[in-house]
This record gives C-alpha cells, sequence and structure tokens, in this order.
C-alpha cells in the first residue's frame, strides 16, 4: 500500500478495495490541485438523471468540480456509509461519491479529478477525524477553489441523493429541493424563483425523475428567465384553473368579450373568476379567450372564408391583460385556411409570455364547404404541426409552457385524436364547447372523454344566451366531472 495522508477520512470501498483521501490531508501526490469548480456557462445544464444513485454522485461531481485532492468514497448500498460521507465531505468541501455495481465510474472520476487514492491491502483503518475548512460565504465556493461563481443545483429528492446534495454544498453551490412528488421544474414557484435569482450561474439537475423532461436546458432557461402564473410556478394546468371571457373585439354577437373595450373587458373577467372563489381547492385566475380569425359567411379577398384581425387590434386586450395578469388564449378559426399559417400570423403576440393559442375545428372547412353551413374538422396531423411549431417557438425564445387549446363538441371534429403529440413545452386541453340544455351537454362531455389521449386537460364553455339553463359557478364546479382547468363565458 502506497504511503498516504496522516491526517484524512479513509471510507473502505467494501466492493472494489479502493480508499480516498478527504480535503484536508497533508501528504499524497505532490503538486496535488485544490478544488475548482468546472467551468461552465450560465445557461450549460449538466443533468444527472440516471436511475442509480451511485452514478450521480459521480456525475454531480463532475459537473462541479474541476479538480480536487480527495473525495469521501461510500457503497451506495449502505444508507448508514452515504450519510457519514455526506457529512464528511461537506465539512471538508470535496466530492462525495458512491460505488455501485462497479467502482470503474468512481475510480475515473478520482482520476479526473487528480485526487489521491490508495488500494488496500489487508485491514483498513477508518480515521473520521475530519480537517473542517470554513463554508461558502455568501454563495462563494471556498477560497482554495478559485470560483468565480457558483451554481444552482436542484434536487429531485434529498434523501435519494444525499452524496449530491453534499457534494453540491462542498462546492459552494446554492441547492434547490423539489417539492414532494412534482418533476417538472416549470411546476415548482419556489425552484422558478431560485433559478431567476440566479439567472447567471450554472445549473445542475440531479434525480432520476428529471429524466422525464423533454428538454431540460429550456425548462431551465425559461426558469431563468422568470415570468411565472399569477399563482406561481410556470406550468399552465398544474395547480391552475381560469375562468375566461370569450369573444372576438368590437363583435358582441360572438361573445361577451366583445361588449366592451380591453380595460372594460379585463374588469369584467376579474368579476366573474371572483364568482369561482373558494370553489375547490384549486387557485382561480381570470383569463381572455381573443377569437383572432372569424369564420366568415363571404369568401373575402383572399377566398378562404376567414376575417383575421390585425395584430394591431388584438395588442390592447394582450397588453390590458399582461398588465392585470391575466393569461390571453389567441382563438383561431380559419375557414378555408389551415390553422398553422393562420397561427404565424400572430407569431409576435405567441412569442410572449401568457400568450396562449386554441384552435377551433368547426371552422376548418374543406375547399367546398361553407361557414354556418357544415360543421367543418381537423386532422390530427394538422394539429401536430400547429403544435410542434408553437412547441419549437416555445424553446426558440426560452418561453414558459404554453396552453394549447383545442376545441371540440363532436368526436368528427378532431379526426385520429389518438395520434396528437404531446410536447413538454405544451400543455393540451380539450375544450367542451357546445351549447343547449344540461342534459345534452353533460353527453356531450361523457362522449368527448372516451377513449380521450392521456394526460390532456379539459375544459368547458358556459353560453349566457344559449344554454338552457347556464350554470352558475358553483354548478360548473359541482356537475361537471372532472372539475374543468378552464371555463370560458360565451
Amino acid at each position: 500500500m502506497r504511503s498516504g495522508p496522516t491526517s484524512c477520512v479513509l471510507l473502505a470501498l467494501a466492493a472494489t478495495g479502493l480508499l480516498l483521501g478527504a480535503a484536508g490531508c497533508t501528504g499524497g501526490r505532490p503538486g496535488a490541485a485544490r478544488p475548482t469548480l468546472a467551468e461552465a456557462r450560465a445557461d450549460t445544464v449538466a443533468v444527472a438523471a440516471q436511475s442509480d444513485a451511485a452514478e450521480r454522485s459521480v456525475r454531480t461531481s463532475r459537473a462541479l468540480f474541476g479538480t480536487a485532492p480527495g473525495a469521501v468514497v461510500a457503497p451506495g448500498d449502505d444508507p448508514d456509509a452515504v450519510r457519514s460521507a455526506a457529512s464528511a465531505a461537506e465539512a471538508a468541501h470535496v466530492p462525495a461519491l458512491l460505488t455501485g455495481s462497479s467502482g470503474a465510474d468512481v475510480a475515473r472520476e478520482l482520476h479526473r479529478l487528480g485526487a489521491d487514492w490508495y488500494e488496500a491491502e489487508g485491514d483498513v483503518s477508518i480515521d473520521t477525524d475530519v480537517p473542517e475548512r470554513d463554508a461558502p460565504d455568501g454563495g462563494h465556493a471556498p477560497a482554495s477553489s478559485r470560483a468565480s461563481r457558483t451554481a444552482t443545483v436542484v434536487v429531485a429528492d434529498a434523501r435519494a441523493d444525499a452524496a449530491a446534495v453534499a457534494t453540491a454544498k462542498a462546492a459552494g453551490a446554492r441547492v434547490v429541493t423539489m417539492p414532494r412528488g412534482v418533476t417538472d421544474p416549470a411546476a415548482a414557484p419556489g425552484v422558478v424563483t431560485a433559478l431567476h435569482e440566479r439567472a447567471d450561474h450554472p445549473t445542475v439537475l440531479v434525480g432520476a425523475a428529471f429524466g422525464v423532461l423533454g428538454d431540460a436546458e429550456w425548462t431551465v432557461r425559461a426558469a431563468e428567465n422568470g415570468p411565472q402564473l399569477p399563482h406561481g410556478g410556470q406550468r399552465p394546468f398544474e395547480g391552475h384553473r381560469y375562468v375566461a371571457l370569450y369573444g372576438a373585439p368590437g363583435a358582441p354577437a360572438l361573445g361577451v368579450l366583445g361588449e366592451q373595450g380591453p380595460e372594460a373587458t379585463v374588469q369584467r373577467a376579474r368579476s366573474v373568476a371572483a364568482g369561482y372563489a373558494g370553489l375547490g381547492d384549486v387557485p382561480v385566475t381570470p383569463a381572455l379567450e381573443v377569437i383572432a380569425t372569424v369564420a366568415a359567411g363571404d369568401a373575402g379577398a383572399d377566398g378562404d372564408y376567414s376575417s383575421e384581425l390585425p395584430v394591431s387590434t388584438l395588442e390592447p386586450y394582450v397588453d390590458a391583460a399582461h398588465d392585470a395578469g391575466m393569461p390571453v388564449i389567441l382563438d383561431l378559426q380559419p375557414g378555408r385556411a389551415d390553422f398553422l399559417s393562420q397561427a404565424k400570423r400572430y407569431e409576435s403576440l405567441l412569442a410572449e409570455p401568457g400568450v396562449w393559442l386554441a384552435l377551433d375545428p368547426e371552422w376548418r372547412l374543406g375547399h367546398d364547404q361553407v361557414p354556418l353551413q357544415q360543421i367543418g374538422s381537423v386532422t390530427a396531423s394538422e394539429v401536430n404541426e400547429v403544435s410542434s411549431w408553437l412547441a419549437q417557438l416555445v424553446r426558440a425564445q426560452g418561453l414558459p409552457p404554453k396552453a394549447l387549446v383545442l376545441h371540440q363538441f363532436r368526436l368528427s371534429m378532431v379526426q385520429d385524436r389518438s395520434a396528437l403529440q404531446e410536447h413538454p413545452e405544451l400543455d393540451l386541453l380539450i375544450h367542451a364547447d357546445g351549447q343547449g340544455s344540461q342534459p345534452d351537454k353533460q353527453a356531450t362531455w361523457n362522449a368527448l372523454h372516451a377513449d380521450a389521449p392521456s394526460g390532456v386537460h379539459w375544459g368547458w364553455k358556459n353560453f349566457t344566451d344559449e344554454d338552457q339553463p347556464m350554470l352558475s359557478p358553483q354548478q360548473t364546479m359541482a356537475d361537471v366531472s372532472p372539475t374543468p382547468s378552464l371555463v370560458t363565458y360565451q
């Protein structure tokens, strides 16, 4: 056995026979470098999302430390040893590494760190008298690390990743723990706030749960950019319910939104949403659903039987809603045009946080159809073209997730509905917007739920004139099951 430090933590690696010296030890390899944080840009995201805690411990060390004179190592299947190693590593400001079925990953990480390690021959003595170093001050790494900035480490389960947490604290990182049962940082207001406050720091996500994220770098970038929903978080339908006014600017016949100007519409939306206060266990937010393209009875100059409102007409409603902390849903009635070409007309508005999109297949007509004479329909492939484009816009702009609302009151309105694609950047909601008697509406509601795609959210529309009778807020919450995430008034 090579001669090693005389005062250091030595934890035996039962499976591999390796021993590691912790920081604060004397002796060892001459000229060993002091700990340094790995160089990383602020927008770099290192993800330790493997299912094995031992591998995550190694990847966390790799993400946070450039070099270290030693490390504390423990067998990953011994909880007591893991806790002891985590405590020692945090005190000594060196990585905590766990061994799994093989020590190869640990050995490679030790070599990369430039840390001393020792081959055991026979019995091993364990000295747990670890010299402590000063804790990080003001969120910065120890002076010996020569780090100019520190990382933010988001941990899915701190107990399951005690070694990774210790490594993060040893590196001077700020550790943020996800709420229990939540796997999406966008649905965790505290995590979004922390990442926004430290937007100039690298971010490391630690936990097997983060493996479900489709694009971790976008998730972190959106959180760093900061916009949150009124009740916190960025995921539209995770812990949120909306009550919206529906209609077209200046067109009272198309819905209650068009009965007044932007500021008065915002006030009316607040008043209507207030009727839902205290009903259910999810906070309620007022919202607007603004018809951006209106199905028309004549072909128009472009022959598509749809009147496209200019962006300048919609901007006052978007601005008023933004100032009031309300989301806006832009609704498309394309006539003989297609949804994607119409959506692109409003890219400048959709590039803003809190501006979402709705597709209304009732008004998606064939080449020989006319509004009010036939009920239109859309294929799943056309919806997927829109959702892919919108998801890409969200990613490219670093925006929070958006809602994509799909109106439907007949199964035939959305063809091959089971083929609808999911995107982590979007929350898909099917909006049942049929009118008439309550038994008929309930029958439609139930029919739409049959064989619906998994993971979709649900919306309900109350018609102020056409419903027989229109449900009160109390009735809407009690009689419509499952409880809708979006309730609109037309």
